[in-house]
């Protein structure tokens, strides 16, 4: 079963109810979800710091920090991607439409529903890309 510690970037004010936000980087919480035994036991919320210097490896460190074992995203761009691999932390793609709040993020990824990011999944930049 999963032991680990999942988290999802999400709007204020954060937990199981709380909407998706579209941009990991730019979120304002992330809500973190405790799991044992393939259950939930505990939830956990905490503010994103700013997304300014460091870019997008702000966010690889402070998860790392909380001792993240696995992220749930809409996209995110091949730097954050190559970062969190290199800290050991899983990235795992749910599509915005489909899984749209914690609650359901985390009914998908416990049914092994979410795949794995994989490096052409992620944005080129441009602006075009909804994460």
């Amino acid at each position: 079963m999963k032991n680990l510690k999942l988290a999802i970037p999400t709007n204020n004010p954060g937990g199981m109810a709380a909407t998706r936000s579209d941009h990991f980087g730019h979120c304002d919480q992330f809500t973190v979800i405790d799991l044992q035994d393939g259950k939930i036991a505990g939830v956990d919320t905490f503010a994103n710091v700013e997304h300014g210097a460091g870019g997008c490896m702000v966010p690889v460190k402070l998860l790392k920090e909380r001792n993240v074992d696995a992220l749930v995203v809409g996209g995110m761009g091949m730097r954050p991607l190559q970062g969190f691999s290199e800290v050991g932390i899983d990235v795992y793609f749910a599509a915005r439409e489909e899984y749209q709040d914690v609650l359901t993020v985390v009914e998908g990824f416990l049914q092994d529903k979410l795949p794995v990011m994989q490096p052409q999944q992620t944005c080129q930049g441009g602006g075009d890309c909804h994460h």
